[in-house]
């Protein structure tokens, strides 16, 4: 087996749903050994999310979130396994977390506890707006990071309904900046010798995702709206939807005429430039809309790609999960056997040449790794004491 980048890491993971989970499936696709504290009995929410599977494993959302972890079910009320958790943190390379400000430090798990007993240890944490702050022990959820951030009100054309994304961004774009903190924490203690906190937030994930829309605003007043250009859209066709974006050339209006086998509206005064396009956007969507509703899905991306204007099929999942490409990139994982069936998987969007990722541990039982990690540190504390006694 090829060595993985973060081999030898341990990662200590309180966290559970889907902005910490995501993290640390990352640091454990690529090597790092993630246990996993469940609470005893229940567990990470997400193993409920659709019901239980008829056997007693995992069902897909948790399935989908945790692969190559080991599962270590305790109940924090009890003295030993508090004692049992902070054995593992002196040991720890990182520990992560997503629950609201204030809870670690409760179960005295704060950040200020455990760099006492581990000063090296780097210490994650995912919350929905912030550690300090009015909105501070708001509960954090994806779709009011959405909300409140000004995302759930750009939309592509003012006549749409204001409307929740449907796939969880902000829960994955915070895991994925806490992945890359504590990649970056880890490098700075190569430097330093020292461990640090590192925060994320669902809240400044969604803002960090309109950088470009920011700045416009605060620097000109400007709405940048990349889905509202003039000579893009979504438009039905015979049997289904395309999308085409008409930019990146000089004249792509004239292309898309020609495409269409229509008359050259660049050469009229009303959509000569970008600017009054933008103007009479409106007619020249009705325009495209009229005409793409004349012939099906395949004609219109042969006719577009011959004169090289961006353009794809508007597909559902199931269909892109089918697609050649989503094979040949890798993106499905094998990762067990279920009564159900097997544990089918996406995988992961980095394609290391040298350390391609795979399944090393299924997701894992409720519990399933409690007798390996616990011999294990009973096993170090003999061994601790039969070095104190010699």
């Amino acid at each position: 087996m090829n060595s993985l980048p973060l081999d030898g890491v341990r990662v200590i993971d309180f966290t559970q749903v889907m902005l910490g989970p995501c993290c640390t499936q990352t640091l454990a696709d690529y090597g790092a050994e993630v246990i996993k504290i469940e609470k005893a009995k229940i567990g990470d929410l997400s193993r409920w999310s659709l019901g239980s599977d008829p056997d007693g494993l995992n069902n897909p959302v948790f399935c989908s979130l945790n692969r190559n972890k080991k599962s270590l079910a305790l109940d924090l009320k009890l003295t030993e396994a508090r004692d049992a958790v902070l054995a593992l943190i002196a040991g720890a390379d990182v520990a992560v977390n997503n629950f609201r400000p204030g809870v670690m430090e409760r179960m005295g798990f704060g950040y200020d506890d455990l760099k006492k007993i581990n000063k090296r240890l780097i210490y994650a944490v995912g919350t929905g707006f912030g550690l300090t702050g009015p909105y501070q022990h708001k509960g954090g959820q994806d779709i009011l990071a959405q909300a409140l951030s000004g995302v759930m009100r750009r939309k592509s054309d003012s006549a749409h309904p204001t409307s929740i994304y449907a796939t969880p961004l902000a829960d994955y774009s915070a895991g994925m900046h806490l992945v890359q903190g504590i990649l970056l924490a880890l490098l700075h203690r190569e430097k330093t010798g020292e461990g640090q906190q590192v925060a994320v937030s669902l809240y400044n994930s969604m803002l960090a995702m309109q950088m470009q829309e920011g700045a416009a605003h605060m620097m000109r007043e400007k709405d940048l709206n990349w889905g509202a250009f003039p000579l893009t859209g979504v438009f039905d066709t015979t049997d289904g939807a395309i999308v085409m974006v008409g930019a990146f050339k000089q004249n792509p209006l004239q292309d898309i005429c020609n495409a269409l086998e229509i008359e050259d509206l660049s050469a009229q005064q009303r959509y000569k430039d970008f600017d009054s396009q933008m103007a009479h956007r409106p007619e020249l969507q009705e325009i495209f809309r009229a005409n793409f509703a004349r012939n099906s899905n395949a004609h219109w991306l042969k006719r577009l790609e011959e004169v090289d204007i961006l353009c794809a099929p508007v597909r559902n999942l199931a269909e892109a999960l089918q697609d050649p490409q989503t094979v040949i990139n890798k993106m499905i994982l094998e990762a067990g056997e279920t009564a159900a069936g097997p544990i089918r998987l996406i995988g992961s969007p980095i394609d290391m040449s040298a350390a391609p990722v795979s399944v090393r541990i299924s997701p894992p039982r409720l519990g399933q790794h409690n007798d390996e990690i616990l011999a294990s540190l009973e096993a170090q504390s003999l061994q601790a004491a039969r070095g104190d006694a010699a």
